[in-house]
């Protein structure tokens, strides 16, 4: 693995026997990635110790790519996207590694200079709208002051910016809602404004942490086929975090699998989705239920993820997989290229090599 150096030249410190990393995919003909994430870990310190949040993760994304991370809670996703646009909160911080980023590595950046580039270049989408806008502020107030925030327009044009980004989310009278407060607005109606919060300035990438997971399957479909069109027509790169390998299947273009602070899966999200060769993505895989199928018990993964202050030996996922083998307990398992762009950190992947 070829060791970070940041912008001042210096390597970063390798945590303690870190496990194999994912490889990064050679960029394709679209030219070089978007985001660069090159050996991100991130570590929380404690009285006793250190606990390791991630590890060594490589991922990237290009313009007009959805990227899908997906896992159960506690695997790491939206660690990555929070190291991505800068809010991770202390103690919690960034031990090695870069997130490049139009030339910029964003983990050696200071808060004045990451203010420049959240909400201008980077968007963010969260999970709950509610909590994402100001109850004491009107839609239309708040895109404007974003738009001024970090462009040069007028009072004048920053609504009528304000207004044409509505219109473009797909909000039902739009300039009549520009006076509404969020509490006047359904969840669905609420996360698109979030949604136009995050592209009014037009960014390079948005990071979706769980955007529809409080929403119900007809307003699901909606944001799903909104970030789609907005890959489409503006080039606009998207992390889509979820739980769901259903959004997952309909919305990205890669998918990368996450499993305590581990990347153990990435790839092409059909080849991933259908033929999946980690057994702990095979298992997310199997406990979808299927149409047509009789209806049964689903399948489930037995246990739980791990605390991070008692991750097991060897692969974090032994103690869980119905397939391992004696050499899980003892070694943390390299990453296998299995396929065009698709790697897996599975010692069993060993055997499915091409």
């Amino acid at each position: 693995m070829t060791t970070t150096r940041d912008q001042t030249g210096s390597a970063p410190p390798s945590p303690a026997q870190p496990p194999a990393a994912l490889p990064t995919p050679e960029p394709s003909a679209g030219g070089e990635p978007l985001l660069s994430i090159r050996g991100l870990c991130v570590e929380i310190p404690r009285r006793r110790g250190t606990l390791q949040a991630l590890y060594d993760v490589n991922l990237d994304v290009r313009a007009g790519e959805i990227l899908g991370i997906v896992g159960e809670s506690g695997a790491g996703k939206s660690m990555i996207c929070n190291a991505v646009i800068g809010l991770l909160e202390p103690p919690v911080r960034i031990a090695s590694g870069a997130v490049w980023f139009e030339g910029r590595n964003l983990a050696a950046l200071d808060e004045a200079a990451l203010r420049g580039i959240r909400g201008a270049r980077i968007g963010a989408v969260f999970q709950d709208p509610l909590t994402s806008l100001n109850p004491l502020y009107t839609i239309g107030d708040m895109l404007v002051e974003t738009l001024r925030t970090h462009l040069p327009l007028t009072p004048r044009a920053a609504e009528a910016r304000a207004l044409a980004t509505l219109e473009e989310v797909g909000l039902p009278s739009a300039r009549e809602r520009m006076g509404h407060y969020p509490h006047q607005f359904s969840g669905g109606m609420r996360q698109r404004v979030v949604i136009a919060l995050a592209l009014c300035t037009q960014p390079r990438l948005i990071v979706a942490d769980e955007p529809t997971t409080a929403l119900d399957v007809s307003l699901q479909a909606q944001i799903i086929t909104l970030l789609r069109r907005l890959c489409r027509d503006h080039g606009t790169a998207v992390i889509l975090v979820t739980h769901d390998m259903g959004v997952i299947a309909e919305t990205a273009h890669r998918v990368a699998v996450m499993y305590a602070g581990r990347l153990v899966e990435l790839g092409p999200v059909r080849a991933v989705v259908q033929d999946p060769r980690h057994p702990y993505a095979r298992g997310l895989m199997d406990a979808i239920p299927r149409i047509g199928r009789p209806v049964g018990r689903l399948a489930q993964i037995e246990g739980t993820m791990p605390r991070l202050d008692a991750i097991p030996a060897g692969c974090a996922f032994h103690p869980r997989c119905p397939r391992r083998v004696a050499e899980c307990e003892r070694v943390a398992p390299p990453a296998y290229a299995v396929g065009a762009d698709h790697h897996v950190a599975c010692h069993l992947a060993a055997e499915d090599r091409p």
